[in-house]
């Protein structure tokens, strides 16, 4: 059921209050540790940046990105499991940062797992560094697990979290 890269050119809309139960399943579906549906709909009513990931008229993925002051914060970044590893998440991820430089963010910030190398790798490979670390961030089956922190600068930004 999945498409090449190649072969489907993913398009952008806003996430809207009806997207959020098949957001939300999405979210159920490729994370252990997923959000409410209610979390989505609080980052709808805050004026979050939600966009869809999108390839013919089936949401594939989606992001949620917070701008305050000239700072970006990707809070969540997600591809369905058939299409991953197709070349959507760094797509996905550079939209982001094209609505950040869009409403003048000089930066972005995340939180990642150390234990998700792909998305550390993602993450490294789209320009991002690692800045800091948060203590016990994330839920596990046997507990807690530090988040990496990991910021890029964006056009316009002076170079203080280049490697």
């Amino acid at each position: 059921m999945s498409a090449s890269l190649s072969a489907a050119v993913p398009v952008f809309a806003p996430m809207r209050p009806d997207h959020v139960a098949n957001i939300g399943i999405m979210d159920r579906r490729n994370y252990e540790y997923a959000w409410t549906d209610g979390i989505f709909r609080d980052c709808l009513k805050a004026g979050y940046i939600c966009p869809l990931m999108m390839i013919d008229d089936k949401i594939i993925g989606y992001g949620i990105l917070q701008i305050g002051a000239d700072e970006a914060h990707v809070l969540n970044l997600c591809i369905d499991k058939p299409w991953q590893r197709q070349g959507y998440a760094p797509i996905l991820l550079e939209y982001l940062a094209s609505q950040s430089i869009a409403k003048r963010a000089h930066i972005m910030f995340l939180e990642v797992r150390p234990s998700n190398t792909r998305a550390v790798e993602l993450y490294q490979r789209s320009g991002f560094n690692e800045i800091g670390l948060r203590k016990n961030y994330y839920n596990t089956r046997d507990g807690r697990e530090d988040a990496l922190v990991m910021a890029r600068n964006l056009p316009g930004a002076e170079d203080q979290f280049s490697s």
